[in-house]
């Protein structure tokens, strides 16, 4: 017979999406048909399986009959033997999108609370021919044409009914005598989904491909396919790309545009799609554009944001900071001391001795400093700095320019100064040559990241 072949079929489509036999189990219940079957074969078919089976259930409060569905619901629960967490809107939720939010957000909440290992939903075959039909028409890529993920390991979602036709499930409903509640708002015509749908899909089936829903699902697997090949080359070209540095992705320019330009958009759409942006195709060919050709230090902001900054051969890829906080400098004396500075809104903290106390440490710096240059300032490049080399004096813009130092990073390198306005230091880059010191022996200074 054909019910035991359909159990079957859903019970190793549970177990290759990863669903063990003791798993803990949320099914999602509205108590429409699709649902309680879906519970009826987690329930009943366990096929020796030792999974724990829950439910919950979310009232949208969008309908005056929904109070009704969720006491019924209750009901089956206690009939079948199924603990039942329940939940209602807490305002009103004027959309569809609004309502899908609620919804799994009170999955997520009744997750946790039941300890359960995933949530079951009862998505099928038809939900993803709608699906993919809705977004073809709305101009979707490959990653929308993939339709409905079966499963969803970072969110715990899995959906073991995908494979299957809501008039194969209704079979099965119909041969175990099954109750449900029928919501009326899904014979309508609107949302947008219903009129797919009761119309456009029948009136396509009947005129121009009678088997359109399955081809749609099968669409919806290829492009899963394809997108699961490509994920998988990417995501090793990406980490070769771009490297982490500060909160930022920073990527060699030249080695992004000497890819195809498809190739090179879509990587650069993975590297944004961290930052929770994704570019339409007309924004990632402009943000292509500027990284292969904008001069070294300009910047492309985007939505969301983020912005792109050219840095010599690089491009760097962050979330704007906002306003950055004023420096404080701070005042080095003689003897022995510590303190916090703050210089292009990051935060050091700084200890200094005598230099002929004790030998220096790693990372520390001595300079000799006259008597009356004292106090010492650590503080941030201010324009007409100059150093003096051995070779002559040179503007700091120039050092940085010659050094390669972005101009990101420029701002935040600590420059100490003397009470003359001469740099004795450009940390990490240039010691000074000042005159010979007379009088004191000078000091010791040793920054620490704070």
């Amino acid at each position: 017979m054909a019910e035991p072949t359909f159990t079957r079929r859903f019970l190793d489509n549970l177990r290759a999406l990863g669903v063990g036999d003791d798993a803990r189990v949320l099914v999602a219940l509205s108590g429409g048909a699709d649902s309680v079957a879906l519970l009826h074969l987690l329930r009943f078919a366990s096929d020796g399986a030792r999974r724990a089976v829950f439910t919950a259930h979310f009232d949208h409060a969008m309908r005056p009959e929904s109070a009704a569905d969720a006491e019924w619901v209750a009901g089956l629960c206690r009939a079948w033997g199924v603990p039942l967490v329940t939940g209602r809107a807490e305002g009103v939720l004027g959309t569809e999108e609004a309502a899908r939010d609620a919804r799994y957000a009170f999955l997520r909440q009744a997750r946790a609370e039941v300890g359960a290992d995933w949530i079951a939903t009862a998505h099928h075959a038809d939900d993803q021919a709608e699906t993919v039909l809705f977004r073809l028409l709305r101009g979707t890529g490959t990653a929308g044409l993939a339709g409905i993920p079966p499963v969803d390991a970072a969110r715990g979602l899995v959906r073991p009914l995908l494979p299957f036709t809501r008039a194969r499930i209704r079979r099965y409903a119909a041969a175990h005598r099954l109750r449900w509640r029928e919501d009326a708002s899904n014979a309508g015509l609107d949302p947008a989904r219903n009129r797919i749908r009761h119309e456009i899909l029948p009136l396509v089936e009947r005129t121009v491909a009678p088997g359109a829903r399955a081809a749609l699902a099968r669409l919806a697997e290829v492009a899963r396919d394809d997108e699961a090949a490509w994920n998988a080359l990417a995501a090793g070209e990406m980490e070769a790309l771009a490297r982490e540095e500060e909160g930022a992705l920073v990527l060699v320019r030249e080695r992004l545009t000497g890819y195809d330009s498809t190739v090179a958009a879509r990587l650069l759409r993975g590297l944004l799609r961290r930052f929770g942006v994704v570019p339409d195709r007309d924004g990632t060919r402009s943000a292509l554009r500027f990284i292969g050709r904008a001069p070294s230090g300009r910047e492309l902001r985007l939505a969301g944001g983020i912005r792109i900054r050219t840095e010599f051969g690089e491009a760097r890829i962050e979330r704007d900071p906002g306003p950055v906080p004023p420096d404080a400098p701070l005042a080095i004396t003689p003897g022995r001391g510590e303190g916090v500075c703050r210089i292009g809104g990051r935060e050091r903290r700084v200890a200094w001795r005598p230099a002929d106390e004790a030998p220096s440490t790693e990372g520390a710096e001595s300079f000799a400093v006259d008597d009356g240059a004292w106090p010492l300032l650590l503080r941030g490049w201010l324009p007409g700095d100059r150093v003096r080399t051995p070779a002559g004096t040179r503007t700091l813009k120039r050092l940085f320019n010659d050094r390669r130092v972005p101009r990101g990073k420029r701002r935040r390198v600590p420059v100490l100064a003397d009470a003359h306005g001469r740099v004795l230091w450009v940390a990490g880059l240039q010691r000074g040559a000042p005159p010979p010191a007379q009088g004191m022996p000078g000091v010791t200074l040793e920054i620490i990241d704070a």
